[in-house]
């Protein structure tokens, strides 16, 4: 339960009651909770998109306790997972409406279908809705050895794309190479802006996948090659400071601030990409990464775990 916005221990763990599903609703028993940097930019009012009291997390895995009428054909013993921008994750059950569930294929674990779904789809996202990747291009991509930022880059060089990856450690260099990254750059100690004219022989990129935000985008910027996008999907280190738009006049670029939900609103849309994201998973072209599991009492812990980015993977919470 998040009572007030704050820190970590913000978070606590309370005994709330869960009713009985009505018409297009699914009762929930939770097995796995996935843990978001989304959740952190609640919890601490980053986001004003949850009022205290509430209960914070996006997304989760579990089992149909209890259907409503009209629930879209699921029943009592389905396994789904499920993404939602109205919260409610940090529980172990819950009231879901039936649009947000997502039958899980019998090869996808609930620890797997936890730590991927958001993250999945916010790649399927970001490589074939927000812009369509296209065999040859080059794209940078920073935090390459993080929870999306891994799947990005074994997704992007599926479609063909060069890819340079940004990390911030040796341990996380190795990482992004396992994941299919054709350059690294190691942003602490070399200069990321200067490395990609290098690379690019001046020309830039054509895209920016940038999560990191603050301390990053204006470099991302420098990056692109003419008519390239600048894609913000996060922002770990902090809010981006105003800019001026005349400064995407240099190249003709584009700026975008892509939110996942906003492209599942409809129930068509989130189960094209749920199925094109399971179908990856089990063709291995992206592979799940948890690197952290936790009770669901210490979700303090995995927020501190998470913003002090230094894990590389995904975080999950066990009910």
């Amino acid at each position: 339960m998040l009572r007030a916005y704050g820190g970590p221990d913000a978070l606590r763990l309370e005994p709330v009651e869960v009713g009985a599903p009505g018409p297009g609703e699914l009762r929930v028993r939770h097995t796995a909770i996935g843990v978001n940097f989304h959740d952190a930019y609640v919890r601490s009012g980053l986001y004003r998109t949850l009022e205290p009291p509430g209960i914070p997390g996006v997304e989760a895995a579990g089992v149909v306790v209890a259907a409503g009428p009209n629930a879209l054909g699921f029943a009592p013993g389905d396994r789904i997972s499920y993404v939602t921008p109205t919260y409610g994750a940090y529980a172990e059950e819950r009231v879901l409406p039936a649009s947000a569930a997502l039958r899980l294929p019998p090869s996808v674990s609930d620890e797997v279908a936890a730590a991927i779904t958001v993250k999945g789809l916010t790649a399927c996202m970001l490589l074939t809705r927000v812009r369509r990747v296209q065999a040859g291009e080059t794209l940078l991509i920073h935090a390459a050895a993080g929870g999306v930022g891994q799947l990005l880059v074994r997704w992007a060089k599926h479609l063909g794309a060069t890819v340079i990856g940004t990390v911030g450690s040796a341990e996380k260099a190795r990482l992004a190479r396992e994941c299919g990254a054709d350059h690294i750059i190691l942003y602490r100690e070399e200069n990321f802006v200067e490395r990609v004219q290098a690379l690019t022989g001046g020309r830039g990129v054509e895209a920016v996948y940038d999560s990191v935000g603050r301390d990053t985008f204006s470099g991302s910027l420098d990056c692109l090659a003419y008519c390239g996008m600048a894609v913000n999907f996060g922002q770990s280190s902090g809010a981006i400071e105003p800019f001026a738009i005349s400064r995407l006049a240099v190249r003709s670029t584009v700026v975008t601030r892509p939110i996942v939900f906003h492209f599942l609103r409809e129930r068509a849309a989130l189960e094209a990409m749920a199925r094109e994201t399971f179908d990856a998973l089990e063709a291995g072209i992206i592979k799940p990464h948890t690197v952290l599991r936790l009770p669901l009492a210490q979700a303090a812990d995995a927020h501190r775990a998470m913003e002090s980015r230094s894990l590389s993977g995904a975080i999950i919470l066990i009910p």
